[in-house]
């Protein structure tokens, strides 16, 4: 058992990394080599990195990947994308080909609000605690014209205020529930100060308002905070085409297949099993983009999936129909996202990234993302109604299983010919490789 240590955010980052080759390495040396080997040259952008986060000891690559041929609302994009799982960018790129070439995805923004809580506890007459606010409310603006003043010359601030009564769930629990517009900001610090600001005027305007008893007096917030469930935040992307549009090389019968498109889709609208999975394909896009323009997947990923499951049963994100001959493909989804402040201003490739997409606003990012998504899915969903989701990635996944193995020129291009034609598996290539050096 390894030694409890007092003071480690204190040490310097020699002595960190020190204390961690020594504690958990039989060979410190090895390790520490390894820690300092992905260390940027350039001491700047090192010191940088280290100031994103706290007891930094060195940088973990992921590696960064170009989506081309995206057609959105008839502007084509390459999208960058951050991921470390096989065939995920290649499978965008060649469902962002097949798209282009039949009208392409278009979107729509049906709004971009954002919505922050103050939680409370009021132990008294509730239609006491309505009038108070009714008559404290415009005292919230007041209070907060020094933090959204900015904002609101962006044609941002805060949109609205309410009083929620949730005290059918949680004995005696309130909530001043508001709504927030941050333009291309993703606004979190912006709403969190709002928010806190809001709990400091409730407290002091419930001490002085003359209807309140001593405890009504005594109002006590338990929490302000922002929330990533962004339902007033939704973008729809949608493709579609005639069903004969559809034909491809290895879409011979193009009705066949968007029925069984249709179906599929249909499995994962009633089955969570399989809907967890299907919506995970379309989070392989999502945040693959979320990550390589400086937003919050985590935030993304707990919102869209919440959303999956705003009817009570986790299903599908994705839809699909066939009428009069035309197969349709459609997701509409929650996602709060930025193009200035936090990452997107500090971070080198974030911005290399954001220029890629040259330089969109936030409504924009959030139909880009959207249609990197339903592209992700729809790939996935041909592979899996067509050849099976395994061929195509595990011979994506072949040069990984190869690395380990340090086979020279002569030996990967012996190993990639040899399994162009027979089933790739990790027991497979290693059998392979070890009989082609006996």
């Amino acid at each position: 058992m390894k030694n409890n240590i007092n003071g480690f955010s204190k040490l310097s980052k020699e002595k960190k990394i020190d204390w961690i080759a020594q504690n958990y390495f039989s060979e410190p040396e090895k390790a520490t080599q390894l820690i300092k080997s992905y260390w940027n040259a350039d001491t700047k952008l090192q010191q940088l990195h280290d100031d994103f986060i706290e007891n930094t000891i060195t940088n973990f690559y992921l590696p960064l990947g170009l989506s081309p041929n995206f057609l959105i609302n008839g502007k084509y994009y390459t999208v960058p994308m951050v991921i470390e799982e096989s065939s995920v960018v290649a499978a965008a790129s060649k469902s962002a080909k097949y798209w282009s070439e039949r009208g392409g995805f278009k979107t729509t923004v049906f709004n971009t609000e954002k919505i922050g809580q103050v939680h409370f506890i009021f132990n008294g007459d509730k239609s006491k605690l309505e009038t108070f606010f009714t008559k404290i409310k415009a005292k919230f603006h007041e209070d907060t014209n020094g933090t959204t003043a900015n904002m609101q010359k962006r044609g941002g601030g805060i949109v609205d205020i309410v009083l929620k009564d949730k005290t059918a769930v949680l004995e005696n629990y309130y909530q001043l529930h508001a709504t927030f517009q941050t333009k291309d900001s993703m606004g979190a610090n912006f709403i969190n100060s709002c928010l806190e600001q809001f709990a400091k005027t409730l407290k002091r305007e419930a001490v002085h308002y003359s209807d309140f008893t001593s405890d009504e007096k005594d109002i006590e917030v338990i929490m302000s905070i922002l929330s990533n469930y962004v339902t007033n935040c939704i973008v729809r992307v949608e493709v579609s085409c005639p069903i004969a549009e559809l034909a491809e090389k290895n879409i011979p019968n193009p009705k066949e297949f968007a029925e069984k498109m249709v179906k599929a889709i249909r499995i994962a609208e009633v089955e969570p099993y399989r809907a967890v999975t299907h919506n995970k394909g379309i989070m392989n896009g999502i945040d693959a983009v979320v990550l390589a323009t400086g937003n919050d997947f985590r935030a993304v990923e707990a919102g869209i999936h919440a959303y999956a499951s705003k009817d009570g049963q986790y299903t599908s994100l994705s839809h699909a129909k066939i009428e009069n001959d035309i197969f349709s493909y459609w997701m509409e989804i929650p996602l709060a996202l930025g193009t200035v402040g936090g990452l997107t201003s500090l971070h080198p490739l974030v911005k290399l990234a954001l220029e890629i997409l040259e330089k969109p606003s936030a409504a924009e990012l959030m139909q880009i993302v959207a249609a990197t998504g339903l592209a992700q899915n729809f790939a996935a969903l041909r592979s899996l109604t067509t050849t099976g989701i395994q061929e195509g990635h595990m011979k994506m996944h072949l040069g990984n299983i190869i690395n380990p193995f340090e086979a020279n020129t002569e030996e990967r291009l012996i190993i990639e010919k040899h399994f162009e034609n027979n089933t790739v598996s990790h027991s497979a290539v290693v059998t392979f490789i070890e009989n082609l050096r006996k």
